[in-house]
Formats: structure tokens, sequence, C-alpha cells
């Protein structure tokens, strides 16, 4: 019983230190590029208010970097005190990869940081571009490494096993696996909706406190629009990753989408609550054949069930439940983003509704990003790399009460650091709506 308590502890912490990490970079991988948007639109426009939301964006990327960096430190040493069987096993293949995101990645970041912090006036104008434009590729080269490994657990091919070790046989291959390209497309678009949403629901918040500059005007827009393009084209690589998912990890998408037994022709189940006990589902509401037909191109294809996999399935209530929220939110951010991107076009400036609704939707990538890498890693369970190690086998022997005691320390202080950054951010817009109500006051008077 000691061992299962600290097992679920252990994954518990593991658990809330990603998500609450996940939080960060899913901001600063996009926000670098709509940084080089605005700073080109600057060069090639002249136009000021393009840098003001340069120098705005700027706060928000150094705030959001900053806690992300040391956010992501704790989750190398978990790897080292809660789960030693991961890297005693599979070390060959996570050590290399996570070398290179150090190496590749976050020194790229760190180094030209600070160039785009505080070297504009201090350095040309064109070495200042450039730093931006390497922060932003740093950022992504990052996502790229450590996707690049959390797929390969999801999907493990490129090694061979050698005395219970993973040994390399294809770099490519393991880079390069079967669910890479889909994860990883699925993660930059969800980044790229997270910012879009951040942005133009901030800048929402600030035409409510009175900010009417063209800053304003024109952020608000940028966050509309590319919202708009993006939530189209996740919907159909969402569904690609689906098909994916299907081919390569079965019992995950039956979990997914509520199917405990193998039959043809299933519907999709839109409402239920899964019983676990006897696996079935509680006030189902369901659309006939559908599932069959998505899944399969089929009305009547047969979809394998959580019956075909035995024990060797993940907790049918948290990914059916996660899906479902990542898929609620990903269709609200649709219909928000259109009707407010026509609204805009329509009108010029968002009536005090649109400004409201938008500035209520600013986190709300957040709500979509977290259940979607729940869906992720819950249903990757019970193996840590899918037919290769189970997650219970790489556990340490860490006692329960010292797993406890530093998850209750983590709980505390991630509550008060997001606390503290999502009070920040408002605080920041709040201070630049002033400083702009200030300026307009006195250039009335002058």
């Amino acid at each position: 019983m000691d061992s299962l308590d600290a097992l679920v502890l252990a994954r518990m912490q593991f658990a809330a230190n990603i998500t609450f990490h996940i939080l960060f970079p899913t901001i600063s991988i996009a926000l670098g590029w709509f940084l080089i948007f605005f700073k080109a639109r600057f060069l090639t426009t002249g136009q000021a208010h393009w840098m003001a939301a340069y120098q705005f964006w700027i706060k928000i990327f150094a705030l959001t970097f900053a806690i992300g960096a040391v956010s992501g430190i704790t989750m190398s040493f978990q790897f080292g005190t809660n789960w030693p069987g991961f890297m005693n096993t599979v070390g060959n293949i996570a050590g290399p990869l996570l070398a290179y995101e150090v190496l590749t990645a976050f020194f790229l970041e760190a180094t030209m940081l600070g160039i785009m912090l505080f070297g504009r006036g201090r350095v040309s104008e064109w070495v200042h571009t450039l730093a931006t434009v390497l922060v932003a590729v740093g950022t992504t080269a990052s996502a790229f490494w450590i996707l690049a490994l959390d797929s390969w657990m999801q999907t493990p091919t490129g090694f061979e096993m050698i005395d219970g070790k993973a040994h390399v046989i294809s770099w490519f291959d393991v880079i390069f696996n079967p669910s890479f390209p889909y994860r990883m497309t699925h993660m930059l678009l969800a980044s790229g909706l997270t910012v879009a949403f951040l942005v133009a629901g901030l800048s929402a918040y600030r035409w409510l406190k009175g900010e009417r500059s063209s800053e304003i005007r024109a952020t608000m827009r940028v966050g509309v629009w590319v919202a708009a393009a993006l939530i189209p084209i996740q919907i159909l690589v969402g569904d690609m990753h689906g098909l994916n998912t299907l081919e390569h990890q079965p019992a995950k998408l039956a979990a997914m989408e509520g199917i405990w037994k193998t039959d043809k022709g299933v519907g999709a189940v839109l409402f239920a609550v899964p019983d676990a006990e006897q696996k079935v589902n509680r006030y189902e509401l369901s659309i006939p054949k559908l599932a069959s037909f998505y899944l399969t191109h089929d009305a009547n294809g047969e979809v394998k069930g959580l019956d075909a996999f035995g024990d060797d399935h993940p907790p049918v209530g948290p990914v059916f439940w996660a899906f479902r929220i990542m898929v609620g939110v990903g269709l609200l951010m649709l219909a928000t983003s259109w009707w407010c991107s026509v609204k805009l076009r329509r009108d010029g400036e968002p009536p005090a509704y649109i400004a409201i609704g938008l500035s209520l939707m600013t986190f709300s990538g957040w709500f979509a990003v977290v259940p979607g890498w729940y869906v992720t890693e819950i249903g990757r369970q019970p193996w840590l790399v899918y037919g290769v190690l189970r997650t219970a086998d790489a556990a340490s022997g860490v006692p329960p009460s010292n797993i406890a005691a530093s998850l209750t320390i983590y709980l505390l202080l991630y509550a008060l650091l997001l606390a503290a950054y999502v009070s920040t951010v408002f605080y920041l817009a709040k201070k630049s709506a002033s400083n702009t109500q200030v300026d307009l006051k006195e250039l009335s008077h002058a």
C-alpha cells in the first residue's frame, strides 16, 4: 500500500509541475513570433504604434520567460528523485534530447533575450531585430526537442533494448517518430491560439479601461484575426492527430471516445458519465455511427473498445472529460474569434460586449492546453514509455510522506506564482491604459 501511495503521489507531483510549467512555454513560443511581426510592421511602415505594441508585449514575454525557465528546472529534478527508472531505462535517448534542448534553445534564448530587452538604442536596429528573431527561433527549437522526447514516449521507434536499456539505432527515427509531426504541429497551433487570445483579450481590457490608441486597435485586430485563421487549421490537425492516435495508441482513443466494447457502427458520445466498475457509460447522449464514420470513414466501421486491451488502458474518466473540455473550449474559441472578426471589420471599434467577451477570454488558451496535455499524458497510462516501460516500474522508493510534503509546497508555491503572474499582466495593462489617459490629458491642455 505504501508503494501504491508513493506512486500516486509521485504522479500527482509530476502532474502539478507539468501543469504549471506548460502554461508559460505555451505563451513564450508564439509570443516571440508576434513580437517579430510587431517589429517588422514598425520597420516597414514607420508607424509608432507598432513599436508601442512591441515595447508593451516584450514586458509580458520577459515575465513569462522567467517563470517558465525556473519552473522547468523542477521537471529535471523529478527524473532523479521520483522517477529514477525512467533515466535508468531510456536515459540514452531522453538525456541527449534534453541536452539538445538546453544547448540549442535555452542558451540561444537567454543570450539573445538580453539584447532584445535592453539592446535597442545600444545596438543597431537590425541587430536588435535579429536578436528578436533568434529568441523566437530558440523558443520554437525548445518546443521541438521537448516534443520530440514526449512524442517518442508515446510512439517509440528507432531503438533496441539491450540488457533492459534502450539504445538508439536511428536518431532520425527517434526524433521523427510516428506521432511527432502531429503533436508538434498541434502544439505550435495551440501556442498561437493561446497568444492570439492573450493579445486580443488584454487589448480589449485596455480598451475597457479607456485606452483608445492606434496600438490597441491594431493589436486587438491582430489577435482576433490570427485566432480566427488558426482555429479551423487546429481542428483539422486535431482530427489528423486523432487518426494517428487510433493507429498507434488505440486504447487512448477508446478512452477519449468513451468506447467500452469493440463494435461496428459506433456512436460518437457527446455526454456521459463513465462507470469504470461496470464498464459502461451512464446517462449517455450520443450520435449513432458517427464515431465509426470519422475514425474509419465508414459508418459501419469497427472500432476497438477498451475491452480489447484488458487492464492495459488508461483511466477513462479523466481522459474522457479532459478531451471534451479541450474540444469545448476550442469550439468557443472558434465562435468568439469569427464573431469578433466580423464585428471589428464592420464596426471598426469593438462594442462594449465584444470587449468584455474578449477580456474574459484572455487566458482561454490555457483552458484548452491543460486538458489537452492531460489527454496526452494520462492517456498513455499505464505506460511511461508506451509498450516499453510501465509507470509503476520507473517510480522511486521515496517515502510517501516526503513526496506529500514536497507536493504541498509545490502546490502552494504554484498557486501564489500563478496569481502573481496573472495579476501582474493585468496590472501592466491597466498601468499602460492609465499612462495613455495622462498623455491624452496633457496633450489636450497643451
